[in-house]
């Protein structure tokens, strides 16, 4: 098992992280170009709780980006006002998946939503990345309810 740092991205991580969508995204057009990703990662540090994290492994400052994920912690007028937090865009480099990567960006993931006090923490997955649901429930996530979405 691999043991990695995990810490908030930075603009200088966002050339790995854009490398690392490359292999989750139907085609290259999809993913940010570098002027948009560092507009974007902006926006994020906008939000009072929307970070970007990173999966480091090696020393600083040459440490490479193997993982990376978005973690949202949203408040809400509902559940008491307890807030939820939602993981997105959850991948590891290719050649380091099994590795126990993904397992310590979640546990990560987990500990962030439990220390703001969140009552749940969701993330979505594909209905074709059968390997990734496995994952998931492996970590003790379950199948709630269902998800819907539409193009805007």
């Amino acid at each position: 098992m691999s043991t990695v740092t995990l810490r908030e991205a930075t603009e200088a991580d966002l050339d790995e992280v854009l490398a690392l969508y490359q292999g989750i995204e139907d085609s290259p057009e999809q993913v940010l170009s570098l002027a948009d990703a560092k507009t974007m990662l902006a926006q994020f540090r906008a939000y009072p709780s929307y970070r970007l994290w990173v999966a480091c492994e090696g020393a600083e400052p040459d440490a490479d980006v193997v993982g990376t994920y978005a973690l949202l912690v949203m408040h809400n007028l509902a559940h008491r006002g307890a807030p939820s937090a939602v993981v997105e865009d959850v991948v590891v480099a290719a050649d380091r998946k099994g590795q126990g990567i993904g397992r310590q960006m979640m546990a990560h993931a987990v500990q962030q939503a439990r220390e703001a006090g969140c009552y749940k923490l969701a993330l979505s997955s594909h209905r074709k990345r059968a390997d990734a649901h496995a994952f998931y429930e492996s970590l003790g996530f379950a199948q709630h309810g269902l998800s819907f979405s539409i193009e805007p």
